[in-house]
């Protein structure tokens, strides 16, 4: 995260996030699949480290092998071309996006860490036990620990989506989206960005995809 100061002298704080090599590497169709979507790699990745079915459906593609790969459902009009690259110009400024991460994983973690209780009494006879989490049933009826009750376990690293974020800025050059506020996920995780949900499209928006420069032209030709 890092900081921008707007035309008036605001604050705002954002979070940066890079498009790395994001290309389409297949489509599904109602004919094929029942559905219809795009299947999207990013990043790249050493050919050692890719399954031997993996390098032949790269290799169909015609694209370099990926480290990440998200399908998206799209509409029959924005389907893309296999090898497509989209751009940090798929997404405006001032519109809001949904970010999908893992979060930081914390390991075991007591309940007053992981669910915010506030533990038992500094006295009146409570001794060692100040941060435990109490009571966690009844007596003989029912006699167990009811599914999903909070507790003390494992703490983190699950996937988290932060709705509604707008995008602050963006640079088509190096691939960059500055988004404000924080996303789920540490320094250099992989993260999803789709568009908001809760939130209308602003006027003109890319479609069928923001392409980087380079890809537009030869979508063009």
């Amino acid at each position: 995260m890092t900081r921008i100061f707007t035309d008036d002298g605001t604050h705002v704080p954002v979070t940066v996030l890079k498009v790395d090599t994001c290309q389409v590497v297949s489509t599904r169709s109602v004919e094929k699949d029942g559905y219809i979507a795009v299947q999207l790699g990013a990043g790249q990745a050493k050919v050692k480290n890719v399954a031997k079915p993996q390098r032949g459906h790269f290799a169909k593609a015609k694209v370099e092998p990926k480290r990440k790969m998200v399908e998206f459902r799209v509409s029959p009009e924005c389907l893309l071309e296999v090898g497509a690259e989209l751009g940090a110009n798929h997404f405006l400024v001032g519109q809001h996006v949904d970010v999908t991460g893992t979060t930081i994983g914390k390991g075991f973690a007591g309940a007053m860490k992981r669910h915010n209780f506030r533990g038992l009494e500094a006295s009146h006879g409570v001794s060692v036990s100040h941060r435990s989490h109490g009571s966690t049933g009844q007596r003989q009826d029912p006699g167990k620990v009811f599914k999903g009750k909070k507790m003390a376990g494992h703490m983190g690293d699950v996937q988290v989506t932060t709705q509604s974020l707008l995008i602050v800025s963006t640079d088509e050059n190096r691939g960059l989206i500055l988004v404000r506020g924080s996303v789920p996920g540490c320094d250099g995780g992989w993260v999803m960005i789709r568009d908001a949900v809760k939130r209308k499209l602003p006027e003109g928006v890319p479609m069928p995809a923001g392409l980087k420069p380079a890809a537009a032209e030869e979508q063009k030709d």
